[in-house]
Order: structure tokens, then C-alpha cells, then sequence
């Protein structure tokens, strides 16, 4: 049970109206359906066919006669690392602007809490491991995301300015590589496990002798369930309030300087090699050829472990393990395909 050890009162209530940009994406889907489990069935969303995020007065319209309690922002234009290296012009200013007009808008309109999703991009490619929240803007940042890294760098430092000159309820999470239901399996713009998923799959049912994956296979990634992640933000939006330092334990636990914390790392504190993902990955698939790597295309960051210990001092664990993890997205995958399948039939 990912329950506090403490006695507090809720920070957001089952009646607050909640909005979720982003809400049709891996994170943001699951976010709702944790809100949901938990009892909060008064959510509000806009589709891109609605809302262009993008559209900086179109924002500010739709807060201003909306006027949500609660926002979560999960909405972001994600790829791996050949999308970020195609794209880097599209990475940075998309995701600056659909943060800055969302957060700004939601101060402006009185929203009373709001959650930035970030990511573990956002640290130096060669911080400590595992890695502490405070490893922020330390060192240089791993090349192949750098573009997407800076606009959530920024997200997070404008919801702790606002925070600090204008009291405003903002918090942030850092969730680590994240899986599951919802991902894109795009032959080139997906993540590392989705794009293993793909390419085993298709390598089985082609009956192909060998797969080969990109890199050297020993760079070590720590991977989180998005119903996992889903679960921490309303545990976060419940429990922890970075205003409070010196309150009893996990309402918002210090930084090494005593100061509050504004953002804190999500994961499952457990890390493997590329290698053993993708022998994971085959065997969940069901694939039984041999795995060959290509040396010559990028690893990307040595190692990237978070330390998620606040977020545990504060109460909450990941609970889904990664081969049953694997196991539900494949089945999330199979049922893509033959839905695609049926839609081209139809």
C-alpha cells in the first residue's frame, strides 16, 4: 500500500475540479485513471481538437472560463534519441511553449495546485548515482536530449519562481524512462522499450534469425510502470507541499541546503543494463533468436538512477515489477495491432 505514515489532511478533494493537459498521452491517460481509482471524478480535459496548448491566448481563454481548482501538465512532445537529434528546434520551443502557456495561465486564472510533469533527462549526463534531486544544473547535460532537457529544466524553474514570488501552489516530478499502456511504437521516434517491443515482435513474427539493437547494450536505465507513475502524482498532489520544510514528516521534505524541495525524482530505484532490457523484452515477447548490437550507433547516458528516497520518506514506493510490467504493454501492444488491423479491414 502506497499510503503516508502520517496523519494530514488531504492537499486536493475528491469535489476539486481537476484538469489534465496532456490527458490522451502515456502519462497523462494514466494520471486520469489514478485520479479516477482514487475518487476524483471531477476531471475536465481538451483535446487538441479543442485546445492548441500552443496557442498562448487560446490558453488563457479557455482557464479563464474553465477555471480549474487542480492542473496536472503531462502534455509534451517526447521521441528517443533519433527523434531528438532530427528535431531539436521542434523539441525546444514546442515544449516551451506548452509549459509556459498552461502555467502562466493557470497562476493567472487562481488555479490552487498545479503538477509539472519533467523528466530525469533533466540532469547531467555525468551526476552521481543514484541520482539526488540536487544534481540539477551540476554538469553538462547527455547531448542526444539536451534539447527536450532544457524546456523542462525551464518548466520546473518557472514553477519554483512562481512559487517563490508569487506563493503559487506549483510542484514538480522527475519520473524516470517510463513503459506502459499508451506508448509509441514508432520504428524511429519511440522510447528504448517500445521500440523493443516493436522489434521483436515483428523479428518473431518474420521468423528472423537475429535482431540488432543500437549501441553496445551495457548502459544501465532504471524503468517505471506509467500506472506507477500515475499513482505518485496523486499521492504528490494528496500529501506533499514544498512549502513546508519543517512540517511533520512527508509534507515536504529538505534539499541538502535545508531549503524546501520544488521538484522531486519518481522511480523504482532499481536499474538494468540495455541488455538484459532487451533479453527481458525478447523473452516477454516470446522471441528465441539471437540479439546482435550495433557498436556504432550512440549509447546515450552511461547510467541514469535516480534517488528516490524523499519521495519514499514522504510514503510512496513503486509497486510493478519490470517483467510484469512488460508483460501487460506487450499485451497493450498485440491490441493496438490488431485494432489497427480490423480498422484497415473496416
Amino acid at each position: 500500500m502506497n499510503e503516508p505514515g502520517f496523519v494530514q489532511q488531504r492537499l486536493i478533494q475528491p469535489a476539486d475540479r481537476i484538469v489534465v493537459a496532456g490527458h490522451r498521452g502515456m502519462a497523462g491517460s494514466a494520471i486520469c485513471r489514478a485520479l479516477q481509482r482514487a475518487g476524483y471524478s471531477n476531471l475536465s480535459t481538451a483535446g487538441r481538437d479543442q485546445l492548441d496548448l500552443l496557442d498562448q491566448g487560446a490558453v488563457e481563454r479557455w482557464f479563464g472560463a474553465q477555471r480549474p481548482a487542480v492542473v496536472v501538465l503531462a502534455a509534451a512532445k517526447v521521441g528517443g534519441i533519433h527523434a531528438n537529434a532530427t528535431y531539436p528546434a521542434d523539441f525546444l520551443l514546442e515544449n516551451l511553449k506548452i509549459q509556459t502557456n498552461v502555467i502562466e495561465a493557470a497562476w493567472r486564472s487562481g488555479v490552487r495546485r498545479l503538477l509539472f510533469l519533467g523528466s530525469s533527462c533533466i540532469y547531467p549526463k555525468f551526476a552521481e548515482q543514484p541520482i539526488r534531486e540536487e544534481a540539477l544544473l551540476t554538469g553538462s547535460l547527455e547531448p542526444t536530449n539536451e534539447w527536450y532537457a532544457i524546456a523542462k529544466i525551464a518548466g520546473l524553474k518557472l514553477c519554483e519562481a512562481l512559487r517563490r514570488q508569487h506563493g503559487f501552489d506549483a510542484i514538480s516530478l522527475m519520473p524516470t524512462n517510463l513503459y506502459g499502456p499508451g506508448d509509441n511504437y514508432h520504428p524511429t521516434g519511440s522510447h528504448v522499450l517500445p521500440a523493443l517491443i516493436r522489434r521483436f515482435h515483428e523479428a518473431k513474427e518474420a521468423d528472423a534469425a537475429s535482431v540488432t539493437c543500437w549501441g553496445t547494450g551495457t548502459p544501465m536505465r532504471e524503468f517505471l510502470h506509467v500506472d506507477d507513475l500515475g499513482a505518485a502524482a496523486v499521492f504528490a498532489l494528496e500529501h506533499w507541499d514544498p512549502g513546508a520544510p519543517d512540517a511533520p514528516r512527508g509534507v515536504g521534505p529538505a534539499g541538502e541546503d535545508l531549503g524546501p524541495l520544488n521538484h522531486l525524482n519518481v522511480g523504482t530505484g532499481v536499474d538494468v543494463t540495455i541488455r538484459e532490457a532487451a533479453e527481458t523484452v525478447a523473452q516477454v515477447v516470446g522471441y528465441g533468436g539471437a540479439i546482435a548490437w550495433d557498436a556504432s550507433k550512440p549509447d546515450g547516458t552511461p547510467r541514469k538512477l535516480l534517488n528516490v528516497s524523499r519521495l519514499e520518506q514522504l510514503g510512496w514506493r513503486a509497486g510493478i515489477g519490470l517483467r510484469d510490467g512488460l508483460a501487460g504493454t506487450y499485451g497493450d501492444f498485440a491490441r493496438q495491432l490488431a485494432s489497427n488491423r480490423e480498422a484497415v479491414r473496416l
